[in-house]
């Protein structure tokens, strides 16, 4: 139990401890304890953290996130957080209700139909109303995997597939902060690595059950095979957020299988916006 003098002194160990720990645990820890104490260090001991992230609540903190240019863990030599990770930290202290966290995720849901989705605009060939949405991907996709990063470490395995793997449907390029610079990625394979690697954006995520496993008690419906049908055009493409054709993802009920061919990473830093 901490101390009264912990609880009066607004140092960076008030971070540890206040909105995020509530009674409330996730897999037995605090949710800010879900960080690496180093990680957390960094983060509380940051300027982007102490000028603005420290502050936030749930509202003001989704308009911080729309400012976020690009996702990733730590960089450089000391390991210096990304306000991706910071606002990240904030949200594991507030711990906000599941349904703030579903509107990060879905917010502007409209914005799926600029990869074909919807009619409306994929049919819609003026090139002014194009120009009126082009924009908007770019600034809430980076919110959208702020909520799904913040699903995989707080919400049950049953919540997260049935959350996270609609999203790999999102082909929108995104850019990603690594130790050594920036990257290009897409929101579909930032959400993959979610759900099959223990270690992404500079944090060690805890195991999360195999979905075969989940089908076999009951609690996952089998996965929807997302190949098209037969009868439908085989050369059918999907259009990404750059204007890229893409062959369609290929998905079976066993494992993710994603046909890549054109995503070809960088090799060298990039230093404009995805």
């Amino acid at each position: 139990m901490p101390s009264s003098e912990e609880d009066q002194n607004p140092s960076r160990n008030m971070s540890l401890k206040p909105l995020g720990h509530r009674g409330r645990s996730i897999q037995g820890v605090a949710p800010t304890t879900l960080f690496d104490k180093p990680v957390r260090d960094r983060i509380t001991t940051s300027i982007y953290w102490m000028e603005c992230c420290s502050r936030l609540n749930a509202a003001t903190l989704c308009d911080q996130a729309a400012n976020l240019t690009y996702i990733g863990g730590t960089y450089g030599i000391t390991g210096k957080p990304t306000p991706f990770l910071c606002l990240a930290f904030r949200l594991l202290e507030l711990a906000p209700e599941k349904d703030i966290i579903l509107e990060y995720l879905n917010f502007k849901e409209d914005l799926k139909d600029k990869n074909g989705k919807t009619e409306e605009v994929s049919n819609d060939n003026d090139g002014k109303a194009n120009e009126v949405t082009k924009e908007k991907p770019i600034e809430f996709k980076y919110l959208r995997c702020l909520a799904a990063f913040y699903i995989r470490l707080t919400w049950k395995p049953v919540e997260i597939y049935q959350h996270l793997e609609p999203l790999l449907k999102d082909f929108r390029k995104i850019r990603k902060r690594t130790k050594d610079g920036f990257t290009l990625t897409y929101v579909d394979e930032f959400v993959d690595d979610l759900l099959t690697k223990n270690h992404v954006c500079g944090t060690t995520l805890w195991r999360l059950k195999p979905r075969q496993e989940l089908e076999d008690m009951d609690l996952l419906e089998p996965r929807e095979k997302l190949l098209p049908d037969e009868d439908e055009d085989d050369e059918e493409m999907v259009t990404s957020d750059a204007g890229a054709s893409r062959s369609p993802v290929e998905m079976d009920v066993g494992d993710w299988t994603i046909q890549r061919e054109d995503r070809r990473p960088l090799s060298s830093p990039i230093s404009s916006s995805a």
